[in-house]
């Protein structure tokens, strides 16, 4: 392999080089500038450049002996904007938030770090990373390499596009309702939704704490290129943080299952039209389980769908209440018209009712608890159909309705707390172009590393998904 193409490898791979000496950080961080000087131009997916910084680092990893290497020794990883990283803008995709300067690192940088990871740059986010798309006033659209036909995603849509393309071979992102996983869905990347407490969080820049609802349900997490290298790096972002009062330091790996695993299957979209191209990822992604033995049923877990609305609903109740002003003040017209709309779709609980519904995260979070313990995964749609268009959440209720009204199987994960990966199982040929499609795999609580494992097991069988990207990327 050259130099210029250690971006191709997975951050295992690269990680098992660097540790050893075989490849210098050096050598890994400057594969990784190079595919962003030739790529980001157009696509941008990375809106800080941190070059000198990143290559500052990775001259002191160089002369780090080998035995004191950290797991993620020299590999080029991206940090998205909405999270502190000391003497850098903590932006959240806003005008008016261009100078609020870290004072220190958040707790995931920290652990990123720590492990031997470098960053290269950070990423973009909509407007107050409240989008299913990445755009705003500050730093503009966030392209998907697949084409203009799709949507980068977002929240976390810079993160996503950047190590798709390999501009980093992980990619930081956060996810109070999907913003993980949408743009994964959107790129074809692999992630897993940590659960509740998993991950500690906090923000050194920030002058109030969140809303208790948006600390429930936010999490934070990594999207990647290979399902293995979930394994590799969740490790080090789940070290304890002190600042994050709630986090829970349980191990990565959880106790073995003895016996085949069984996973509940569903095809029920509720309501919503199942295009068959989804349909043929859930089913390809049920086969491949069943092939590496696990076992596979088609049964109905808890209602979903009033879970994810309630959760949704409650969320917009707490946002109204405490996100609303700064989005009057400081918002842009669009970002102020899109939240208007997202209070029609998701009528706000207020007042009392607003307690009764952070109280009943309880009740639907047992049931899901309960049905877990028979079939500890669950395999379910991501969306019920094709990643959307750009700006499709601006077009109205329809669109709204269309871009998050339909992904009650994203947030109703948060409201719960339970991790959730999300992976593609097709790379579906559409009249405006190819597109991945995800399926999502749930997991009880405080198993992420079980969604992960089943993620590798499709994986493995179906193939990654970038090699498909950098094939069509070169054709066009």
């Amino acid at each position: 392999m050259q130099d210029q193409d250690f971006w191709r490898l997975s951050a295992s791979a690269l990680a098992a080089l660097t540790r050893k000496g075989e490849v210098s950080a050096t050598e890994a961080v400057k594969s990784s500038l190079a595919r962003m000087d030739a790529l980001n131009p157009e696509l941008n997916a990375v809106v800080v450049d941190l070059r000198d910084e990143a290559l500052a680092r990775a001259e002191v990893l160089d002369s780090t002996p080998t035995d004191l290497r950290g797991p993620l020794h020299g590999v080029p990883v991206t940090i998205k904007i909405n999270v502190d990283q000391t003497g850098h803008a903590t932006s959240n995709g806003v005008l008016a938030f261009k100078d609020l300067i870290a004072p220190d690192d958040a707790p995931v940088v920290d652990n990123l770090e720590r492990a031997g990871a470098v960053v290269i740059g950070r990423t973009n986010t909509p407007e107050f990373s409240f989008r299913a798309d990445t755009d705003n006033d500050l730093h503009g659209r966030t392209h998907n390499p697949w084409g203009s036909h799709i949507s980068a995603g977002g929240s976390s849509g810079g993160g996503g596009v950047a190590v798709m393309t390999g501009m980093g071979a992980l990619a930081h992102g956060n996810d109070i309702g999907g913003s993980l996983r949408f743009p994964a869905a959107a790129t074809g990347a692999v992630t897993v939704k940590p659960g509740f407490a998993r991950v500690p969080a906090w923000n050194p820049s920030q002058k109030a704490e969140r809303g208790l609802l948006a600390q429930l349900m936010s999490v934070q997490g990594l999207m990647v290129r290979s399902a293995r290298d979930l394994h590799l790096a969740m490790p080090a972002m789940i070290a304890p943080d002190l600042r994050d009062p709630f986090h829970a330091p349980v191990p990565w790996q959880g106790p073995k299952v003895e016996g085949p695993i069984k996973v509940a299957f569903t095809r029920n979209t509720h309501g919503y039209d199942l295009h068959p191209e989804v349909e043929a990822a859930l089913l390809a992604a049920r086969d491949t389980l069943r092939d590496a033995g696990y076992i596979v049923e088609e049964v109905e877990p808890p209602n979903v769908f009033e879970a994810g609305r309630t959760g949704y609903r409650a969320l917009m109740g707490e946002v109204h209440a405490l996100m609303k002003p700064d989005i009057d003040r400081h918002g842009s017209p669009a970002i102020q018209s899109l939240f208007d709309t997202y209070f029609q779709e998701f009528p706000p609980f207020h007042g009392e009712e607003l307690l009764k519904m952070y109280a009943k995260r309880s009740h639907y979070a047992r049931a899901w608890s309960m049905f877990m313990v028979d079939y500890p995964l669950v395999l379910t749609p991501f969306l019920p159909h094709p990643f959307f268009a750009p700006d499709r959440d601006q077009q109205g209720v329809e669109g709204a309705h269309d871009v998050l009204g339909c992904a009650i199987y994203s947030y109703a994960m948060n409201y719960m707390g339970l991790p959730a990966a999300c992976l593609p199982a097709r790379l579906a040929q559409l009249p405006k172009g190819p597109q991945p499609i995800n399926v999502q795999i749930v997991a009880q609580r405080w198993r992420e590393d079980m969604a992960v494992d089943a993620a590798i097991a499709i994986e493995d069988r179906l193939g990654a998904m970038a090699p498909q990207l950098w094939d069509h990327m070169a054709s066009r």
